[in-house]
């Protein structure tokens, strides 16, 4: 075994090598971060919650379970308001089960991904749009749903102060016969409050309304006897805008990150950290023996003389291995079986074998 120039084609082997595994690994760090799977969450401790098996999932129009269901359940959530004055249907991660139609403040085309909604004196009100984007805030599971229905109190405001304006301008005007007074007519202050009121009333109107929101806290339910997630209403701000929703779900544990086809897991990082390890080790230490010891041949492996140790033990103990399930078979048919007999018959013909030779010796010697 001889190598020439090893000086020069052992380091650069070393640097594509490290370069080649760095970029492996990156370009799998890139995917673990960037590719997300709707419905689930990773923490910066490593746990990861997987809800998809919480999402209610709509029955196949003959009224069958879908194909994927596996235990989902198949109607949607509903949470008591208690001191509320209405009751809430939602859905986690996914738009209602039963659809809703002339919700309030929608577009018609997203009346379909409702995610949660209330109902008052007929009327459907929209708490958010569906979402998939599960958040793990320290401890905390978050869901939360954006795009509902306009707060009814900004609606109130809007009316009040439109009411406030018109009664100022009746307040500042005196009737002759059915006809207001002129403008000139008006006193200054109340023809400033007028102006007042009305720049406030258009500012209010052309400022976007502010939408409906739904924030969902996820908490782990180790019973094992627990079935479908329990869910339980929270709170809403005075306005009206954004409702807590908290739910109970075994499946708000957290538990371990599958492998996902075609990435790096933790097996395949751990072999290519070995195969590096031991090129390092082959590659440094022939370089070693090469230009320091100056050994050739074999002699130029690390460590030469322990490994041809190690192999000869291996070839010994295999050939102890075998010779002693040699003796296990059974014996094969040839002289030594004719001879020897285990009933004593082979004993007995020797014997008498022997006997008349010593017969036929004495006969000689006569």
């Amino acid at each position: 075994m001889r190598f020439s120039s090893a000086s020069t084609f052992i380091y650069p082997t070393l640097l594509s090598l490290l370069s080649l595994t760095s970029t492996s690994l990156a370009a799998a760090d890139a995917d673990k971060t960037t590719t997300s799977t709707a419905c689930t969450a990773s923490s910066t401790s490593g746990a990861f919650f997987d809800l998809r098996p919480d999402i209610a999932l709509k029955k196949n129009p003959d009224g069958s379970k879908p194909t994927h269901s596996n235990g989902a359940p198949l109607v949607d959530y509903h949470a008591k308001g208690y001191d509320y004055p209405f009751n809430f249907t939602l859905n986690i991660c996914a738009a209602v089960v039963e659809p809703v139609d002339e919700v309030i403040g929608v577009e018609p085309s997203q009346w379909k991904n409702v995610s949660a909604y209330y109902t008052s004196k007929g009327d459907v009100y929209s708490l958010g749009l569906q979402s998939g984007a599960l958040i793990s805030r320290g401890k905390e599971l978050v869901l939360q749903y954006t795009g509902g229905s306009p707060c009814g109190k900004s609606v109130k405001r809007e009316a009040h102060l439109e009411s406030r304006s018109s009664s100022s301008v009746h307040e500042g005007a005196a009737h002759k016969g059915s006809d207001f007074e002129r403008e000139e007519d008006i006193p200054a202050p109340t023809k400033t409050a007028v102006a007042t009121n009305t720049r406030k009333s258009s500012k209010e109107t052309d400022e976007p309304k502010r939408k409906k929101s739904t924030t969902i806290f996820f908490s782990c339910d180790r019973d094992a006897g627990a079935g479908a997630a329990q869910v339980s209403f929270i709170a809403t701000d005075p306005e009206e805008c954004s409702y807590v929703f908290k739910v109970k779900s075994q499946h708000a544990c957290a538990g371990v990150e599958p492998h996902k086809p075609g990435s790096v897991g933790p097996g395949s990082v751990f072999l290519i950290i070995f195969a590096i390890a031991v090129l390092v080790y082959l590659l440094g230490g022939i370089f070693y023996q090469r230009t320091v010891a100056h050994a050739r041949g074999w002699k130029q492996l690390p460590n030469y003389s322990l490994w041809a140790s190690v192999w000869s033990f291996i070839c010994d103990f295999v050939v102890m291995a075998t010779s002693s399930c040699a003796r296990l078979l059974p014996n094969r048919r040839g002289y030594r079986y004719v001879s020897g007999s285990p009933s004593g018959r082979g004993r007995s013909n020797r014997e008498d074998e022997n006997r008349l030779i010593d017969q036929y010796d004495e006969e000689w010697e006569d």
